[in-house]
């Protein structure tokens, strides 16, 4: 799935809806599929009627449908395109509480994760408008580990999520305190205070670290959750601003094994690894690194598949990525693609997409990330809400 860009320079106030992106995607979406209930030269009449008379204006169903899967399919980040028309879209739009969202969250996460065989699945909540703001969840992700800071500076979990895990600890929230303790959702509506809601401990499927050739590699009790669902990121279509639009895909091994799991701000196990295997870490000329890494994506695949968690590994994603880019080839569009992102953290140079120049134009409909939401994600609150 996408990860955050920078917004679009020139866009209009996100409350109101831009009248030239407005007509450059139902023409799009009529040009795609033509046999549309209202034709466009009825439809683009009662979107420029709506917006001079509200400063916005509705999608329909099919509209946002077709919206969300371009986005997905125009996220120059993402390695995972060639499923875009597969994305589950749904309709949120009419949830306004925090009680609704959380159960409509409660529901996304259920669906995605579909016993093991996860879903990509987006859940589009309430628009941006002239008269109102839109809901937003403070978490980056519908699952994130917290961060426990301990009194010798140490930090128990996810550090990434340490300032975040104080925020909701000030809100109120209470946890055991250990490295795989699930952080709440702050959610927040336009009309009530940001308001904690604990994710139910049934929807959040977890995979326990095992390795094919070590049995003692389950000693070191490594686990990850199998949805990656981003959730601070805003969906913009047609000119039209949707700030809380949680998106998953499944995980490609390496977002786990080379980075969540290893990058030196998050849990920063290569060395821990590297001397439960045994390894000569003396220098950095046998490779420990490189070694460790390895043995920990090996484990990582090993162990989403034989708990029956849907997981991709980086090969053959990478060989379906340049299956995408021929079809959307042949269909007359260009596939927007950030070279340093598509190529994956291991072994890059082995796979088809490291050996290619990619178009790094920005296309629309597509998502982006807020200041604001940057924000949120750090623990701070840029609402106002204390």
């Amino acid at each position: 799935m996408p990860a955050p860009r920078p917004a679009p320079v020139g866009q209009s106030h996100p409350a109101e809806a831009d009248w030239d992106e407005a007509e450059e995607f139902v023409r799009l979406h009529h040009g795609e599929y033509p046999d549309q209930a209202v034709p466009l030269t009825a439809r683009l009449p009662q979107i420029r009627t709506e917006i001079d008379e509200t400063g916005t204006y509705t999608h329909t169903a099919d509209e946002l449908v077709f919206g969300a899967r371009v986005a997905w399919r125009n996220s120059s980040r993402c390695i995972g395109r060639l499923y875009w028309k597969s994305l589950r879209v749904l309709d949120r739009r009419e949830a306004t509480t925090a009680e609704d969202i959380h159960q409509r969250l409660c529901e996304h996460l259920r669906q995605a994760t579909n016993g093991g065989r996860i879903r990509p699945v987006i859940s589009v909540f309430a628009p941006e408008t002239p008269e109102s703001r839109a809901p937003r969840v403070w978490n980056d992700q519908l699952i994130r580990y917290a961060g426990h800071r301990q009194d010798n500076g140490v930090i128990v979990g996810d550090p990434l999520y340490a300032d975040f895990t104080d925020t909701v600890r000030r809100l109120g929230w209470q946890a055991p305190g250990g490295a795989w303790d699930v952080l709440p959702w702050v959610i927040d509506t336009d009309e009530d205070k940001p308001q904690l809601f604990d994710v139910p401990s049934d929807l959040v499927l977890e995979v326990h670290l095992t390795h094919p050739d070590r049995p003692d590699f389950a000693d070191l009790g490594l686990r990850w959750h199998a949805v990656p669902a981003i959730s601070n990121m805003r969906l913009r279509i047609g000119g039209i601003n949707y700030p809380l639009a949680p998106f998953n895909g499944w995980y490609m091994g390496t977002e786990i094994g080379a980075r969540n799991l290893v990058d030196s701000d998050r849990y920063d196990l290569l060395p821990i690894i590297a001397a439960h295997l045994g390894l000569d870490t003396s220098s950095e000329t046998t490779l420990w690194r490189d070694r460790a890494l390895v043995e920990l994506n090996v484990a990582v695949l090993h162990s989403f598949n034989r708990a029956g968690v849907k997981i991709s590994d980086h090969h053959t994603e990478s060989r379906h990525f340049i299956t995408h880019l021929a079809k959307e080839e042949k269909e007359g569009r260009t596939v927007p693609a950030d070279w340093s992102w598509i190529v994956p953290p291991v072994s890059g140079g082995t796979t088809p997409v490291f050996h290619r120049y990619y178009d790094e134009t920005d296309q629309r409909p597509n998502f982006y990330i807020d200041e604001d939401a940057k924000a949120r994600g750090k623990g701070e609150c840029p609402f106002g809400h204390g």
